[in-house]
């Protein structure tokens, strides 16, 4: 039985995908490093978020008995590693504090785990179903 996800969740994601997202854009831009490095892990940032959505959506389609070519499960999963290939060997070549990468990888990490949560929410949402109730206070 599908069910649509609460308000309180629906915000959690939201909010989750919007501090990570502008964490690691913020750090980019105080960041004290070339503008071609500062795109690079803007395009993995993007990219990351992308696939990750992608890797959701087809993971639960899927599930759900509807058709997902082999090729585009393939892709996604690939793109998803890549994503993380590409932020690990950015990070691990910069000459950036160890509290800096590690700030990046978690904002990173953050975006990636919020945007499947609210793409979760959104097709949860449009599903349809009753929003459940809130258990009863017993005390």
């Amino acid at each position: 039985m599908n069910t649509k996800p609460s308000n309180a969740f629906i915000a959690a994601s939201w909010v989750a995908l919007l501090v990570g997202f502008c964490a690691f854009i913020i750090g980019l831009w105080n960041a004290q490093m070339p503008l071609n490095e500062k795109g690079y892990y803007f395009t993995v940032l993007m990219y990351g978020l992308f696939a990750a959505i992608s890797l959701q959506k087809s993971v639960r389609d899927q599930l759900e008995g509807i058709p997902v070519t082999g090729i585009y499960y393939g892709l996604s999963w690939f793109s998803v590693l890549l994503t993380l290939v590409l932020l690990t060997v950015g990070l691990w070549n910069a000459t950036l504090t160890l509290s800096e990468k590690g700030f990046y990888a978690m904002s990173f990490g953050l975006s990636l785990f919020a945007a499947i949560a609210v793409q979760k929410n959104t097709r949860d949402a449009r599903a349809g179903g009753p929003t459940p109730e809130p258990a009863p206070n017993l005390s």
